[in-house]
């Protein structure tokens, strides 16, 4: 079966602006916001988040990124890619209410590889999440906090997202993981 495509560059776009709405709405502001991407796709959208943000509020809010390679749990298993640097922006994150960004959720076990790394550099007050894509099975208890597609899709079923930065082209596309 072929690649469907389910969001384009319009949807994806729209997204990020209601996710970016609800960041500022939850928080009340852009007042000790920071916003940390997950290596690699989640970077780039926690950079468009922050200039979202920006635009919207008028503030500057930090952007930064967290890499979670070493605190995966499944390293002995699946191939992992060479590690990125952690940036975390001046001011830190002590005290802040920090939202995680990353392209898809799926088990969460990313997600609490964030939560480890992020213990590592320092105590936010608040952690967040959002995500693209939500496509359920969860193997542990992690919920996003804002979401741009709920995307059911069966374990079978691959999610790919393409980001113009990246990938040269934009949109969201689903396939069975043989194809």
């Amino acid at each position: 079966m072929p690649a469907r495509i389910v969001l384009q560059q319009a949807d994806i776009t729209r997204a990020l602006t209601r996710i970016s709405h609800e960041i500022l709405e939850s928080n009340r502001g852009p007042d000790n916001l920071v916003i940390l991407g997950i290596p690699t796709r989640g970077v780039v959208l926690a950079d468009r988040i922050g200039g979202l943000l920006r635009e919207i509020s008028g503030t500057l809010v930090p952007v930064g990124a967290l890499d979670v390679t070493l605190y995966r749990d499944d390293l002995g298993r699946n191939p992992t890619r060479a590690p990125s640097p952690t940036q975390v922006p001046p001011g830190g994150i002590d005290g802040k209410t920090v939202v995680l960004v990353d392209d898809v959720l799926y088990s969460g076990r990313t997600i609490r590889a964030a939560l480890d790394a992020l213990g590592s550099i320092g105590r936010p007050s608040i952690v967040r999440l959002a995500t693209l894509i939500d496509r359920g099975h969860r193997e542990l208890p992690i919920r996003p906090d804002f979401v741009g597609k709920n995307l059911p899709s069966s374990q079978s079923e691959r999610i790919n997202v393409h980001l113009q930065e990246i990938d040269g082209d934009e949109y969201v596309s689903i396939e069975e993981s043989g194809s």
